[in-house]
């Protein structure tokens, strides 16, 4: 099974325990071993800066025009929860993730913030059993074919919603709390953005920043499709 894997990220491991690391979430090594530790997220800390320093250069040399700015925009997109989920889709990750009853239970293997973190280990696994090379022919297969040229993944959703309003004086736009659920370890927030104290959109999401940005982006296409 891990030999499917190994073929969809073309790439065989000489230490295929690095893979079996990466592979692990923390769910199912506190229930295995009661070892955090023993799980893929000292792999995704590393991954996370070799994913990072890749993307950097290529947008560096792909693009010697553009500002730091815009250069950062495009890296944090390209790295985002959302775009490695979908590079975690495409090689059918989450099939081959090793997670606890409650997390497998709980929809863990669809789970983008799950499937981004395995895609970083990924990452690190393949930098530390091929070197750098090894992590490269990975991200640019998968990662630096998706370049972003229109909207953003990671677009500030707020702010855009802001500058619209705007448009109109005497415009006041606020956002408020309208419920949250979940256990600790994986809370979902539920937030409402109100125009002049009227609901104009709901949203959902991990955290309030990100159920604020949803909460913008409905609000937007709303306001949009009023025009």
């Amino acid at each position: 099974m891990i030999k499917e894997l190994e073929d969809a990220i073309g790439y065989r491991f000489s230490n295929i325990s690095l893979l079996q690391n990466a592979l692990t979430h923390s769910s199912y090594a506190n229930e295995r071993w009661h070892n955090s530790a023993m799980s893929n997220e000292r792999l995704e800390f590393l991954g996370d800066s070799v994913l990072g320093m890749i993307v950097a250069e290529y947008l560096y040399k792909k693009f010697p025009d553009r500002p730091e700015g815009e250069l950062t925009r495009m890296r944090a997109d390209m790295v985002c929860e959302t775009s490695l989920a979908e590079v975690a889709a495409q090689i059918d990750l989450g099939r081959h993730l090793l997670l606890g009853k409650g997390e497998e239970q709980g929809g863990g293997r669809t789970r983008p913030s799950i499937l981004a973190d395995a895609v970083e280990s990924v990452i690190a696994a393949s930098f530390l059993d091929g070197g750098a090379a090894a992590a490269e022919s990975f991200v640019r297969r998968f990662v630096l074919c998706k370049v972003p040229v229109t909207r953003l993944h990671n677009e500030d959703y707020k702010t855009s919603l802001q500058e619209l309003v705007q448009q109109k004086r005497n415009q006041v736009l606020s956002y408020r709390l309208a419920g949250e659920s979940g256990p600790d370890h994986d809370k979902h927030f539920t937030v409402e953005v109100l125009l002049n104290g009227t609901v104009l959109g709901q949203g959902t999401g991990s955290s309030k920043k990100r159920a604020e940005q949803d909460a913008a982006r409905i609000a937007i296409t709303k306001l949009t499709e009023q025009k």
